[in-house]
């Protein structure tokens, strides 16, 4: 049976305005990007996911979007795209574009039309009400970031308007079905520029209780946008699924469904109607701990492989470096072993290859509403003062070391994370197992994680040792196994004895 590609990917999420500069104002752009692609080539990645480029005001850095089918001027044109996808494909690494479907910018001229007046032909596009008896808001629904309302008056026509994030993003209304069909316009914009899929932000979010109901006193600090899972999304997703199916080419989405219950995240794949992957947070805010992981792996077999195919990650433009969570670069190499040999897609954040840890930001520099500028640092290209970006002062500061953790240093330096990370791609794509064989966990010391991937006769074993202490392993194998990939680069191509030193992993192969 011919798999679909996504299943076998390893996707490279690239957030444009830190990845790569090419006219040297400090913003990273299209054409940055499409200088990178032999790099991403020679690391052997199969798709890029690009994080918002569209036209935007940039209260939220472009997740507040004024033009759905428009190249904001700062990255770029819708020429420099089409030139970006062409030569992509010609490397045979597909394109994925980040959606925003929940909300538009207040600039959107939607919005602008929308609060002209009560009675605009597109009032209902957004989500509107009555200010309460004593002129509070409608419900006790907050946003994200700062605990504040969910909702802004606007003086002009009495009326609130939601916004699960910044008052400068009101959420559309999806009940309406005008909104429907302009945002089904919208993917088919980009699918017709050949794009190869979508991931879809906030997507669990886009249905809404048309009762609007308060939240239980108890759940008033968490956002809305963190609690949101109503039914009527999942009619939304297969609309959405349905745009998608007109195409050749097995074009995929992606969701961002964030709701930290695994079980919750399996119902959007909706028996094969709804998403292709979703992303599944709980493990990304995991701790670097054996048994916490053993759980985490047998929930994600419990309750999404029944469903659909899993997908990992444990780094994004939201979330501090793995690097930095798990506190060294011996840790950051095993859990990369551990992202790319698990059954799912696993999604590669950018700098991950390197090692980056968070860019420590001063206050005075602080850019971003929701307090994610370190993990946003410029990629350093190269080891000279400006690092491949045309100006020594980029839109914020560096990741520690630049001089010495750069893409070209690394490439040069064999022993580096950068090679260890091309490795165990290749590894993989030489491997069906790897790729979309069955899994099953083996028994193993405390603080060790051990499993097989299986598939036909291909067969693989891998083993994380999330410890600082070696260990003595007796698995239970048929066979005598080779060591094909190890995190610090110690013995591959030699027999596997059973010796797993302290914050290793290792991808083993039959001898």
């Amino acid at each position: 049976m011919q798999r679909p590609w996504w299943q076998s990917s390893v996707v490279y999420q690239i957030y444009p305005r830190s990845f790569a500069d090419a006219n040297g104002d400090g913003v990273g752009d299209l054409a940055g990007i499409r200088s990178k692609l032999d790099h991403l080539a020679w690391l052997g990645v199969d798709a890029i996911w690009l994080s918002p480029f569209y036209r935007s005001p940039m209260a939220d850095f472009g997740y507040d979007v004024s033009d759905y089918c428009a190249v904001d001027p700062l990255f770029g044109t819708l020429e420099d795209f089409d030139r970006l996808v062409a030569e992509a494909h010609g490397r045979d690494i597909r394109v994925i574009v980040d959606w925003v479907p929940n909300h538009t910018s207040d600039q959107h001229p939607w919005f602008l039309e929308a609060r002209s007046s009560r009675d605009s032909a597109k009032r209902d596009w957004y989500v509107w009400r009555d200010p309460s008896p004593d002129g509070s808001p409608p419900n006790n629904w907050i946003r994200a970031w700062g605990g504040e309302p969910a909702w802004t008056f606007d003086e002009a026509t009495g009326q609130w308007y939601l916004h699960l994030f910044l008052p400068e993003q009101p959420d559309l209304n999806w009940r309406e079905p005008a909104v429907v069909d302009a945002m089904h316009d919208v993917l088919r914009f980009w699918l017709d520029r050949g794009v190869d899929g979508f991931r879809m932000d906030v997507l669990h979010a886009i249905g809404k209780d048309p009762e609007l109901p308060d939240n239980p006193p108890e759940a008033d600090p968490i956002p809305q946008s963190g609690r949101n899972d109503h039914l009527s999304t999942h009619a939304l997703i297969r609309g959405l699924r349905s745009v998608l199916e007109e195409y050749d080419g097995d074009r995929m989405m992606v969701g961002e469904v964030y709701l930290l219950d695994t079980a919750k995240v399996a119902k959007y794949y909706d028996e094969g109607w709804g998403v292709h992957l979703s992303f599944n947070f709980p493990p990304l805010y995991t701790r670097w701990d054996a048994e916490r992981w053993r759980r985490r792996i047998d929930e994600v077999a419990r309750e999404i492989e029944p469903v659909g195919w899993p997908s990992w990650v444990l780094s994004n433009h939201d979330n501090p470096r793995h690097r930095t969570r798990y506190g060294s670069e011996a840790r950051a190499r095993a859990a990369a072993v551990l992202l790319l040999t698990l059954r799912g897609t696993p999604f590669l954040y950018a700098g991950e290859e390197l090692g980056l840890e968070d860019a420590v930001v001063p206050p005075e520099r602080v850019v971003d509403p929701g307090g994610r500028d370190g993990c946003r640092a410029p990629i350093p290209w190269d080891g000279s003062p400006t690092h491949g970006w045309g100006t020594t002062d980029p839109r914020l500061p560096w990741p520690p070391e630049p001089d010495r953790r750069n893409a070209e240093g690394l490439q040069a330096d064999e022993g580096s994370i950068l090679h260890l990370y091309r490795r165990l791609l290749s590894a993989r794509k030489a491997s069906p197992a790897l790729q979309v064989g069955e899994q099953w966990l083996l028994a193993a010391p405390p603080g060790v994680l051990a499993w097989v991937r299986d598939v036909g006769e291909d067969r693989r074993a891998v083993v994380v040792n999330f410890t600082a202490e070696s260990a003595t392993l007796d698995l239970d194998l048929d066979g005598s196994f080779m060591v094909e990939v190890a995190s610090d680069g110690k013995g591959e191509g030699e027999p596997f004895a059973g010796e797993l030193a302290g914050d290793v992993a290792l991808v083993l192969r039959p001898a």
